[in-house]
Order: structure tokens, then sequence, then C-alpha cells
């Protein structure tokens, strides 16, 4: 720790101001020194906009789309050191999350403490204000993540000496979720609830952080109180269509509480790694693809999941299905990208629609080994200016969006055991969303009623689920539900290999895709273990979670240095 804390204080006295800082609007501003700082606000913007970097708001530390971290998303045979329950505190993923979040942690307060000496000298304009709530807002953000990864941890609002940083060890976390809560209020209580323009922080979103960060601390109440407030503000509403909120240019909508914007121009904030997510035919990897699991998850038309509907066939898996499902993966025998996505053994060869003609198909493993291992490509967010960009693209990170407020205020009060009608219309208004249809009209889609709180935590927990993949809102609800043990201690299948196989005991036998019906647990997670048991299936890896990984490992360098740091049980 005496080393990240030296770095820490040599970063809040100038390396930080050394990076290029941009604005919200994509826009460069000048950089910076350690003799000039916190002048001016423009200074302290700058300083400020450090913490929209998107390396703070990604998924688990990295990338919302990558594996390893929640049952909607396969890849080939990959696994993480949390899935194969070897984490440890000298993981890649625990130290990124310790490092990024602390940083960001040092960066706010040497942003909060510089505006208050400023203000100590008579500079204290509103301008600066809202920089200092900001940073309280991103202070708070870091230290939601680090007590809910690792548990208690060390807290500070000011910088540490040496002495201190050795001496530093672990606050509760029920003391810093004070703090949390407080430096949230603070902020909503200064930020404004729009700004012309950009994407900087609002009151909405203070207050949307403050029940996310509650709920899933299990505080129900606060979350509640917290989620409602965002509703009462009537800033928000959901975008007309679901799939419009992930195109790749998509920068605004009356969704969007926060997000971090992306510039293809500016090579501002890209991700590389999505050449991993389209389909083989389009020159992708398909080495990302979604999960059975997560196309079992889809409810049918009639509201009811895939064991229980008349309506479910396994062999046309996409019928029938809650919109959301094609929305977000790639139904078979419809054009994608120009070209018609058929994994089946039996296609060798399908139509592209610009020529007319027919090609090799790519995208089933009789003719690419490197093919979707289980013949699903994802959908949502992908579009063909991925291949023409190079698969640098601007898709914002959505870091909260409207339809996560309402399904958290209805779970809140679910959990406190407030079902009233104000849990049933937020839940209907982001289904009523999915089917294009006025939230009004229940005729038109599988509307929610009250029901005993047992089924409607079921309900919602379905809903979230299909609201959410591949937005790395999954990992965080399967910790919070206490389900990771169930949903990693299973393998991941694929499609019977070699192909042929899958031609001859499913093709040619009419039971491709699925052969039956997969079986559904009492949490509505799949089980394709009976299918492996028939042999219809091939099992691609076996996933293992340890109890233990409940909680992350605080990082080995800091128990090292540290006597006063203890690592959490179990490692």
């Amino acid at each position: 720790m005496i080393i990240r804390y030296k770095q820490t204080a040599l970063a809040v006295m100038g390396a930080l101001l050394l990076f290029s800082c941009h604005d919200l609007d994509m826009a460069p501003l000048s950089k910076g020194t350690s003799d000039t700082w916190y002048r001016d606000e423009s200074e302290v913007k700058a300083a400020v906009n450090q913490l929209y970097d998107a390396k703070y708001w990604t998924y688990n530390g990295n990338q919302e789309w990558d594996v390893g971290w929640d049952d909607d998303i396969d890849s080939r045979d990959v696994v993480s050191d949390l899935t194969s329950g070897t984490l440890t505190g000298q993981s890649g993923a625990v130290t990124t999350m310790w490092d990024n979040n602390f940083q960001a942690v040092t960066y706010s307060n040497s942003v909060i403490n510089g505006v208050e000496a400023l203000a100590a000298q008579g500079s204290a304009s509103t301008e600066l204000r809202l920089y200092e709530a900001e940073a309280r807002f991103f202070r708070a953000h870091a230290y939601g993540e680090l007590i809910f990864h690792f548990g208690d941890v060390p807290f500070y609002t000011k910088s540490l000496s040496v002495e201190q940083a050795l001496d530093s060890g672990r606050v509760s976390k029920s003391v810093i979720l004070k703090h949390i809560y407080a430096d949230l209020d603070s902020a909503a209580a200064v930020l404004p609830i729009s700004y012309a323009d950009g994407h900087r922080i609002t009151k909405g979103a203070a207050l949307a952080m403050k029940a996310r960060i509650a709920l899933y601390q299990a505080d129900y109440s606060t979350a509640a109180e917290a989620a409602k407030a965002v509703i009462d503000l009537n800033a928000y509403s959901l975008e007309p269509v679901y799939s419009d909120l992930f195109a790749p240019d998509k920068n605004t909508s009356s969704e969007f509480i926060f997000i971090i914007p992306r510039s293809f121009d500016l090579k501002i904030n890209l991700y590389e790694g999505r050449s991993r997510i389209p389909r083989t035919l389009n020159g992708g990897w398909n080495s990302i693809y979604p999960s059975w699991e997560l196309l079992a998850a889809y409810t049918c038309t009639d509201g009811k999941t895939i064991d229980q509907s008349a309506l479910f066939n396994p062999q046309k898996p996409f019928r029938n299905r809650d919109p959301r499902c094609t929305m977000t993966i790639v139904e078979f025998g419809k054009l994608w990208l120009g070209v018609i996505y058929d994994p089946s053994p039996a296609s060798k060869n399908v139509r592209n629609l610009s020529t007319g003609k027919l090609i090799r198909n790519l995208d089933t493993r009789i003719n690419q080994q490197y093919a979707s291992y289980n013949g699903l490509t994802l959908r949502k967010g992908v579009s063909k200016r991925w291949i023409d960009n190079g698969f640098d693209v601007e898709n914002p990170t959505i870091v909260m969006r409207y339809a996560d407020v309402l399904l958290m205020y209805a779970e809140a009060k679910i959990e406190l055991g407030q079902i009233d009608q104000g849990v049933v219309d937020a839940m209907n208004e982001v289904r009523a969303r999915a089917y294009g249809v006025s939230v009004s009209d229940t005729s038109a889609y599988p509307a929610f009623t009250r029901m005993p709180q047992e089924e409607m935590r079921r309900q919602l927990r379905i809903e979230r689920r299909m609201e959410f993949p591949f937005e790395g809102r999954r990992f965080y609800d399967l910790v919070r539900w206490k389900l990771m043990d169930k949903v990693f201690n299973r393998k991941t299948y694929g499609i019977l290999y070699p192909a042929s196989e899958a031609l001859e005991k499913l093709v040619y036998a009419n039971k491709w895709f699925w052969p039956e019906k997969p079986v559904m647990d009492g949490d509505d997670c799949a089980d394709f273990s009976k299918m492996e048991e028939e042999g219809y299936v091939t099992p691609i890896i076996t996933r293992k979670f340890e109890e233990r990984q409940y909680l992350w490992p605080i990082p080995t360098k800091e128990v090292q240095i540290n006597s006063n740091m203890k690592q959490n049980e179990g490692y």
C-alpha cells in the first residue's frame, strides 16, 4: 500500500494533470501542471473530466462484454479466475478493480479538497461547486464498487502521509455506506436536473446511483426512496424502441441517465476487442456470444417461462418469445448484416441479399470450426458500422438508464413487502416498451398484476435478466441474490461436434435446434445436463465457483506491505 500511496501523492500533485483531458463534448482541453493547478475553474474541470474515463465505468474494470463474470455470455472454452474457482489476490480483475477505484477516490478527493481550498480564498463559484458535486458522485461510486466486491476497505477523504498509509486498516462497509449516501445527497442537492448539452453528472444520476448502491447493499428503504425521487423528477422516459438504445451512434436518449460516450473520430474510449463479437461470416471471430442459458431465460408471449408455456417449441426457440429475445440474439433464418444467419450444419450455403447469390456459410461449424460453438450470435448493439470501422465503434457505455431505476424501485418495494400499484406500474412500463405498446393496453402484452411477494420477486428477477444482458448488470444481480454458486457450478454447452453428429442426431432426426425443452430450476436458470446425458449436446467447459468468492480477496500486495490490512476469509 505504501507504494500505491506514494504514487497517489504524485498523481494528486501532478501526474494526473499531465494526461490529455477532454471535455464531455469530446473537445480536448489544455493540460494543467502542478505549479498552476486549481488556479481557475477550467483546471478543476479538467481534473474532474479524468473521472469520466471509460476505465472507471466498464464492467469489473474491463469491458461490459467480457466473459467469465455472468451466465449470459459464453466464449468457447474460456473461463475466468472467478468461474474456475481460482480467484486470488493477484488476479488481474482483483487488482484492476482495487487500483482503478482507489485511483478514482484519490482523484475525487483532490478535486473536493482543491475546491475547498479555493473556497477558503473566497473563490468558490457556482461552477466550482458543481465540479465538487461531480467529484463527490465519483467518489461515492468508487467506494460503492469497493465495498460490493471487497467488503470492508480503507477509507480516506484527505491525502495520506506514508506513515498513515502504512497504518491504514479496513473500515466497516456500514460506516463507508453512510459516507457514500452523504456524498450522493450532497451532489444531488447541487447538480442540475439536466444540461443543455454534454453528458455530465446530473441530479438524477446522483439519486439513481444512490438507489443502485443501496439496493446492492440490501438497504431497500433507501433504494426505494432514492429510485422514487428519480421517477418524481419527471426528467426521464423509456426509449420507445428497446433496440434503438444500443445503436452505435446513440449518444442521446430520454432514457439515458448517465453514459460514457465514445468517439471514433477522436479515438476516445474505444474498445478494440469488439472484433470478437460479430459473426464469422462478417469477418468477426464470434468468440463471444450469448449463452444458451440466456436464450432459455426469455419468457414466451404469454408471460410464462419456457418450461411452463405451451407456446414454446424447442425446435423453433425464437418463436413466441419476449421481443427482447430477437433484439438481443440473432434469430435463425433471418437477414443479419446483409446475409441470412443460419448455424445449422445442414445450411452449407446461405444467400447474400445484396448480391442475390448463394455463398459458403461460415456461420456453421460444418464449414468453419471456429463459428459460434453454441450457434448463437449477438445482435444487441452490433451494427454494420462495426465492420466498416474495423471494429472500432462508438456504442457508449450505458452506466445508468431509466429502465434500471424503474426495476430497482420495484425490487426494493417487493423486498420491503410493499407491493402496491406503483410496483406493478413500474414493471409494466418496462415490459410494455419491450412489446412496443402502451402500458395501459394490457391486452397487448403479458402485463404484471399484484402477486404474493415470492412470485413478484421471481418475476422481477426474470424481467431484469431479459432487460439488461450484455450491460454488465447480471454479475451484480447474481452476487447479491446469492446465485453464483448455482449457475457457475455447472457446465456450459454447445452444438454437437463434430458437426456431422449434429447433422445426424438433430437435423435428420427433426430435433434441431434443441431436441426438447431445457430443464428450468426453481430460480428459472436453465440446466442442459439432461440433454448431455441423452447425447444431444456437447459440454464445452466445467465451471467452478467457490463460496468465498462472493467477496473478492484483498490484493496480495496490499496485505504484504500493511500489517493492518487483513485478508478476506478463505484466501
